[in-house]
């Protein structure tokens, strides 16, 4: 039985990923920081009482910020196959707290870098680099792209990268980039524009909610589904060889889009209820993100099988049950 390490598993992507390795056999671990309140609704479907038998969801308390708790993580559990997810991921709040991001995102890396190799664990390693590292480069972005990234998650993800590959070529380690554009889900954290869009919509729609409050709408982005990225994940370290791959639609659509087209699908009309507020535009703006992904398509075999306007749909519609089931009481959970 396969054993992967999952760091971020209560994120959207980790959630995905853990559900799609399980489905695959594996044996998962994933790290989870303490916190005073619950903080694993994304995977608490997937979850079981270790005291029962043939489970195969292990959650181990740690941190990034925390070497020696990674050192001795990675040396007991022994694992296949290291998916390292956990960031400080969202980019308008990295300009608030830049030195925490860079401590997470970036050092966070190499933490858990110099923790394989001085356990001497034979194990695959991705990291999860980000399209936020392109920055002002022109697009369409491929892997041949130079990074321009304008925030510093941006710049936190380009050190992450580049340790991957330092490792890669210092030590003969299975390190792998993928790097990964903007890709949504009903999972989606609500601060992160497109949730915060199909949240705010059904609510509006129900009458709970009077403003959406907006940045920058102009901004384009290269917006995927989820779960088909956490698969390019798994694809990326079953190559023969590391190598870093970007993993992108290939269309670009701004948020203005975005917003019309879950508008739309519940009948409103967002000039009515939309408010642009100047705090939530970026010191730095990255106007427009489209990836080449033709490297994945031959190499892995990799597609997106949800288009964009699928993508909108699915997360106003799952926004909409949400918001129906808090009012009648029942139970919700993020898996669903």
């Amino acid at each position: 039985m396969p054993r992967a390490l999952v760091t971020g598993i209560t994120g959207q992507d980790g959630s995905y990923l853990a559900e799609q390795l399980l489905d695959r056999g594996y044996e998962v671990h994933g790290l989870i920081r303490r916190s005073a309140s619950f903080n694993t609704d994304r995977i608490d479907h997937l979850y079981r009482d270790p005291h029962e038998e043939g489970v195969r969801l292990f959650l181990h308390h740690a941190d990034l910020s925390e070497a020696g708790r990674l050192v001795k993580l990675i040396y007991e559990l022994q694992p296949d196959e290291v998916y390292h997810l956990g960031a400080q991921s969202h980019v308008r709040v990295s300009f608030d707290i830049p030195e925490y991001t860079a401590d997470i995102t970036g050092m966070g890396t190499i933490r858990l870098l110099e923790a394989i190799r001085e356990s001497g664990v034979q194990t695959r390693y991705y990291q999860a680099s980000s399209s936020e590292m392109f920055g002002t480069a022109p697009p369409p972005q491929s892997e041949a792209t130079p990074f321009h990234p304008r925030s510093p998650y941006g710049c936190a993800k380009v050190m992450s990268f580049w340790l991957a590959v330092n490792y890669r070529e210092s030590y003969g380690m299975f390190c792998a980039n993928g790097v990964l554009f903007n890709h949504e889900s009903p999972r989606r954290g609500e601060t992160f524009v497109t949730r915060k869009i199909t949240r705010a919509l059904a609510r509006v729609k129900a009458g709970l909610q009077e403003h959406l409050y907006l940045g920058n709408l102009d901004a384009c982005r290269d917006w995927g589904y989820a779960p088909d990225y956490t698969d390019a994940m798994w694809r990326i370290l079953q190559a023969d060889e590391p190598e870093d791959f970007v993993i992108a639609t290939g269309e670009t659509h701004s948020v203005r889009e975005f917003l019309q087209l879950a508008s739309e699908h519940l009948e409103l009309d967002p000039d009515e209820f939309v408010r642009i507020d100047e705090r939530y535009y970026r010191p730095a703006e990255v106007d427009v993100l489209l990836g080449d992904a033709a490297k994945a398509r031959a190499k892995l075999g990799w597609e997106p099988t949800v288009t964009f306007e699928e993508l909108v749909r699915v997360m106003v519609d799952a926004d909409v049950k949400l918001l129906d089931d808090q009012l009648s009481g029942r139970a919700v959970r993020l898996s669903e």
